[in-house]
Formats: C-alpha cells, structure tokens, sequence
C-alpha cells in the first residue's frame, strides 16, 4: 500500500465537480497549490465537495493514482453489480456476455482474486476506494485545522459532517463488498509509512464503530437541508445510520433501537407517492423528481450525455434493454422503448422465478418487461429458450437519449418503513408491534396489495420472512438486496431457490495484488471473510 498518491495527484491535477442539473454548478479549478489551498472559506467547501466524485453517475471519475474509477452507481461496477446482479433477483446468465457478467450473475466470486488496479467492465474492482477513504480521511483532517478565522466553527463542522457522512458511506459500501478491509481512519496516520503497511483486516466491530461514528457525527452537524439538490443532508445522514444500524444491531447492543430512533426522527416529513393509476411505477419518472417519497437522490441533469464535465445521468436503460429491441412492435405500436430504442445490452435482468414470487395483482410487476418485440420481426416471451430474463423498466425511458433525465434514488420512504418494520421486531421481546405491521401493510397497499394474512403475522419468524419478501419485491435494482439476504441469513438459500445455483463465497475476495503487498510488509491480510450464521446458509441452500 503505497502513500496517499490521491493527495498529492489532487493538488497538483486540475480539479473539476460536475453539475447535478442546476444544482451542483461545475467548477473547474487550475493547478492547486498545496502550500496555500484552500486558504478561504470557499476553497475549503469546494475541497470537500471533491469527496462527491465517487457518488455521481457518470462514466468515469478521477481521484488521482492513475486509475480512473467506478462510481458506486454507474452501472458497470456499482452498486447494481455488487448487490442486485448477484442476489436472487438476477437471473444466471446463459446468453449473455461472458468474463465477470456471467460470473457475478452466477454469484461467482472465484475470479475476483485475479482482478487487478485497472478497471474494466468485466472485472469491476471497488477494492481500490481503500485510497479514496484515505483521501477523505485527509480533507477531514484539513478542515479540522481550518483556521477559526477564515472557517468559522460552525461551519467547519457542517463541512466536516458532510464530509465524514461520504467516508462512512464509503467505507459502508466496502464493508458490504468485502467485509471488514484495512482504512486510514486518522488524519495524522496519512502521510505515516508505517500506519499505511498496518493492513490487516479490522474485526467487524471495529469497522461497524468506524462505520457508526461517521455517521453519527453527521447527524450531529451536518445540515437539516442543503442549498443544492442532490447534496447530502441530514435526513439521508438519518436513512444511512438507520440502515447500518439494522444491518449490524444482531452484534451491537442498543442498533436497533437507533434504528428506530431513527424512524422517528424522520416521520412526518415523508409519506408514501400515490398519485396516478401506478405511483410505484410513475414516482421513477421526470415528472415526479424528489416526489413526497424521496428523501435522497441522484440529481440528474436531462441534458447531460454521461461525461464528468456535463453532469450526472441516469444511463440505466441503456444497460437494462436488450441490443435488438425496437422502438415499434409489429402492429406499428410504440414500445416501451420508444424514442431511445434498443441498448447497449441486457446487462441486468430479473429471473422469471423471482418475477413468480410476487403475488397476482401487485402493480409493481408494471414495472417489469415479461415480452418484447425484436428487431429480427419475432416476439420474445417467457416461453423463449435463448432469454436469460426480463427486462426492468423501473428506469424508463422518456427522451431519445442512452442518458434519460429521471433521478435515481438513494433513499426512499418505503424503505425506511420496511427497516423500521424490522427493526420494531427485532428489538422486541413481546408480541409483534401494531405500528410494524402496519408499515408494511402501508407500502403494500401502495402496491395494490391486501393486508398481510394471519399466517404471516402469526410469530415474529413469519413476519421477518413476509418483510424480507416484500423489500424484495419494493426494492428490487436499487442497490440493497444481497445486503438484505446477508442480514437474514439467507443469501446463498435465496440464490439457490431463484438461480439454482449456489454463491461461491459470501463476500468477494479481496484481490492477490493486495494479499501479496500485504505479505511484503510482514502482515497477514486475509483473502476471504464470512459473517457468523453463514456456513449454516450454506448447507441449507439444497
């Protein structure tokens, strides 16, 4: 593990911040000067705001280190690839590309040992945000030494929560990739040769403490709203903590009732969209930008074509449609393909099996393409034999563009329902509380759905499974579900029953490059890592 060559590439690189629609105005600065910058209170905003690059959703970004990186939500490497293509609503592939898209489909993680410093589409790497937390450990401990002068204190910490709320995220997402992976948490470790050969994994307590700290210290100081929408305040810094609290409270005592604390601090600010025939399907559209139900969004530019210097797009059709798919049916009727037409290719698709789990009626279902005319003049249905799996149309496309302008959410308020849900049955020794039932039952009905049936209320183990199904069928491709399998302790089961095919590991292996850097330095950085509960999933996937 080499210095923090993302520093010193920063200063001395120009630096640009691309525009989220009108709201995160580009700023492209000259050749930094590390001995004077950032000496204004504007600078040392605009040296924060750096932290946001791997949160965008365009192409490429820069950090510094001569590697581009992946954003965690372009489609390529993101959070789509790590958490969704390889759960149980991703059909395996069969038909389409090989390397990495057939593997990761198959929740086949064996090859990613051999995944290298450079990125590709077949090999998506995360391994390497290592360094940008380290750079974002760096900027934290700039602004802790802002001069009270120039960076008044309370600003300074409106700055530091947001930036410590994107290193926390950061280190969240990782924790979730790899489990626990080795981070330069203390700014004065930076720069120190020995802190950064201290690469051993962390125990997951000190991770989710380091996790939780963060965010913590956001809600604490970060600002309730932001002057741009789209940058992070603090009800998201509320769904983050609410989120990892849930995930990790089966290990920390006191998580879940924070989960729940939560939840409360958020009620009331938030309901769930109802309007037209299918709010599910229409609260994904241009017209419904940061409806009621959004709490955090990708603020996309419609006009933007998927550069760093024109701003976030939404690029997901182009992923999600097939490469022969047209514009006209064979009654010369538009498609819902129309006016973009075909994609790149079906990169992501949802299994039939899953797609068979949902009840009859729910409207959620509008939102997946089950048959779709060809450019070859035939019609592909569940029936064809050379179709890995159906379409998601969760992302739909409005304009003729690959980059549609529809932002893409991060935080919704049937999710915090859900988790609160969880949470309240979890944290309880008693019978199942009144109010989680009826938080499920609220985004159900949204759905088209009756209430729960007696014999999924009937014991707390019948409830958790009917919330697991039912973020499953909510939540599906918006970057959670094989954290939401993990949590339940029915990864590999749920693989299994959808993809007949079992997870090779629980958590990607950390790459040989890393391991072997690792051993240089006299330390033991293990390959792989497990949760508790996990060789019990295993043997029970049959």
């Amino acid at each position: 593990m080499k210095k923090i060559y993302l520093y010193m590439a920063i200063l001395s690189s120009a630096i640009m911040l691309w525009s989220c629609e009108n709201d995160f105005d580009p700023k492209i600065y000259g050749t930094l000067n590390p001995t004077n910058y950032p000496s204004t209170a504007a600078e040392y905003e605009s040296f924060m705001m750096i932290g946001y690059l791997p949160f965008g959703t365009t192409n490429v970004y820069y950090m510094g280190g001569g590697y581009n990186s992946f954003s965690w939500y372009i489609p390529p490497g993101g959070t789509f690839r790590m958490f969704d293509q390889t759960s149980d609503n991703t059909a395996p592939w069969e038909y389409g590309w090989g390397s990495g898209w057939l593997l990761l489909s198959r929740a086949d993680f064996s090859q990613c040992v051999f995944n290298g410093r450079g990125l590709s589409d077949s090999s998506p790497n995360q391994f390497t945000k290592i360094a940008e937390v380290s750079y974002l450990t760096y900027v934290i401990g700039v602004l802790e030494k802002a001069p009270e002068e120039i960076l008044p204190t309370e600003k300074k910490n409106a700055l530091l929560g947001e930036a410590r709320l994107l290193r926390g995220i950061m280190a969240y997402y990782l924790l979730h990739v790899y489990g626990p992976v080795p981070l330069i948490w203390n700014p004065d470790d930076v720069s120190v040769e020995e802190k950064l050969k201290e690469v051993e994994r962390p125990t997951l307590d000190q991770m989710t403490q380091w996790i939780y700290d963060d965010f913590d210290f956001a809600l604490q100081n970060i600002p309730e709203t932001q002057k741009e929408r789209g940058r992070y305040n603090r009800d998201y810094a509320r769904v983050c903590m609410m989120r990892h609290c849930l995930n990790e409270g089966y290990h920390i005592s006191g998580y879940y009732q924070k989960a729940i604390n939560m939840y409360n601090e958020l009620k009331g600010k938030y309901s769930l969209f109802t309007a037209g025939a299918n709010p599910y399907v229409d609260l994904f559209k241009v017209a419904h930008k940061f409806n009621s139900e959004i709490i955090m969004a990708i603020s996309v530019d419609p006009n933007a074509d998927g550069s760093a210097q024109n701003g976030n797009a939404n690029p997901y059709a182009y992923y999600m449609i097939p490469d022969n798919a047209t514009i006209k049916d064979d009654a010369g009727n538009n498609t819902p393909f129309f006016p973009m037409g075909a994609g790149w290719g079906q990169v992501f698709n949802i299994s039939r099996k899953f797609y068979d789990s949902f009840e009859s009626g729910d409207k959620r279902l509008n939102a997946i393409i089950t048959r779709y005319y060809t450019n070859g003049g035939v019609w592909r249905d569940r029936n064809t034999t050379n179709w890995d799996g159906f379409i998601i149309n969760k992302y739909p496309v409005e304009s003729a563009t690959y980059f549609q302008g529809t932002d893409i959410p991060l935080a919704r308020w049937a999710d915090v329902l859900l988790m609160y849900a969880e949470a309240e049955v979890r944290n309880s020794n008693s019978a199942l509380p009144t109010a989680a039932v009826t938080a499920v039952n609220d985004v159900r009905a949204r759905a088209g759905l009756a209430a729960l049936p007696l014999s999924a209320t009937s014991s707390k183990e019948s409830f958790l499974d009917a919330i697991l199904a039912e973020r499953g069928h909510e939540l599906w491709y918006e970057g959670v579900r094989k954290i939401d399998l993990i949590r339940f302790n029915r990864y590999a089961q749920e693989v299994f029953r959808k993809k007949g095919v079992r997870p090779t590991h629980q958590y990607m292996p950390l790459p040989n490059y890393a391991v072997e850097a690792a051993e240089s330095y006299g330390k033991n950085l293990v390959q792989t890592y497990e949760r508790e509960g996990w060789q019990a999933d295993l043997a029970a996937a049959r």
